[in-house]
């Protein structure tokens, strides 16, 4: 691979496209600020307005959300893996049919497996523009989102409808449904009784892992984050691993999957054969399959990187869900 062939595999964080009508909840007052952001695989946007930076199959997706202070992003699901950390700002995730079950607030760096099978949202609560990035499992991110149904009314009130084929139409815009196509049904009772509220007790053990915690952990090798031996145990067709100065090393590796790396803290130099190439915090860089390839700080100080690989697992719920 040449410099300029690896280059286009690199999202710059200043370069990152945003999306501001990727969601139904795109008008709805308090959500109507947020950006989101596809930055590998086809995400799950329903908006064509979304800019895809890296079409490339990696049996994941990698997504990003910005929001401003107070910003939330709506009640949704997912039936695949969703797997948030923080790369600036502070915030609040919570969940449950109503978004009261359970809450935790994540600082910078902090990671969360969300248990599937639950309604989840989050909402910057720090004091100036946030952004989470996101690990969705599945080449197909799991087949789309699953809205809460009250979000789909309030979208409504606001001019924004849900087709049964998953997009987006705006009334504001004087789109209209096509002929013969019908809006989203909402959850019934009897499948939102199905799901489980689950209290923050129950998820914050298996599911949330803070980042000094990984730190240490990752002193003189890579600390395992989420995976069937992880800090957070799962197998949701996809590993991922922190690694900090102490754990990275100069010794080429490969992988029989695409992989991506994403520096939390700290300059990184990507060495491979063919050439090198340094990341910053917030820019993701996909490593193609079976490319020899080695990431170490380039200059002093904190340094931090979560590692994605994919594993030829099937995506699907996560294990303490189906419990």
């Amino acid at each position: 691979m040449t410099p300029a062939e690896m280059e286009a595999r690199i999202v710059r964080y200043g370069d990152l496209q945003p999306c501001k009508t990727a969601f139904i909840d795109a008008h709805t007052p308090g959500s109507n600020q947020k950006e989101n952001f596809t930055i590998i695989g086809g995400g799950v946007s329903e908006s064509p307005d979304q800019h895809v930076h890296i079409g490339i199959p990696h049996g994941f997706n990698i997504g990003a959300a910005g929001q401003p202070p107070k910003c939330r992003n709506s009640l949704h699901d997912h039936h695949t893996a969703e797997v948030f950390f923080v790369l600036k700002g502070r915030w609040r995730f919570f969940w449950g049919r109503w978004g009261n079950a359970g809450e935790v607030v994540l600082e910078e760096g902090d990671i969360f497996n969300i248990p599937t099978g639950i309604f989840r949202g989050f909402e910057n609560i720090g004091t100036d523009y946030g952004m989470i990035m996101a690990v969705l499992g599945g080449d197909d991110a799991g087949g789309g989102v699953m809205w809460a149904p009250q979000v789909i009314e309030d979208a409504a009130d606001h001019g924004l409808v849900l087709g049964e084929d998953g997009k987006l139409y705006d009334t504001q815009r004087q789109q209209k449904l096509p002929a013969g196509m019908k809006p989203m049904a909402v959850m019934s009772d009897a499948e939102l009784a199905k799901r489980p509220e689950l209290t923050t007790a129950q998820v914050l053990p298996n599911h949330v892992a803070r980042y000094w915690d990984l730190y240490a952990l990752a002193d003189k090798k890579p600390a395992k984050v989420v995976g069937a031996s992880g800090v957070l145990r799962d197998k949701p067709g996809f590993e991922i691993d922190f690694i900090t100065r102490g754990s990275s090393t100069e010794a080429k590796h490969s992988h029989p999957y695409p992989s991506v790396l994403m520096p939390m803290r700290g300059h990184w130099r990507v060495n491979w054969d063919g050439g090198s190439a340094t990341l910053a915090p917030g820019d993701t860089m996909s490593v193609p399959e079976n490319l020899p390839h080695s990431a170490v700080p380039s200059m002093t100080g904190e340094a931090s990187l979560y590692h994605v690989v994919a594993t030829g697992d099937p995506a699907g719920a996560t294990w303490q869900s189906e419990t």
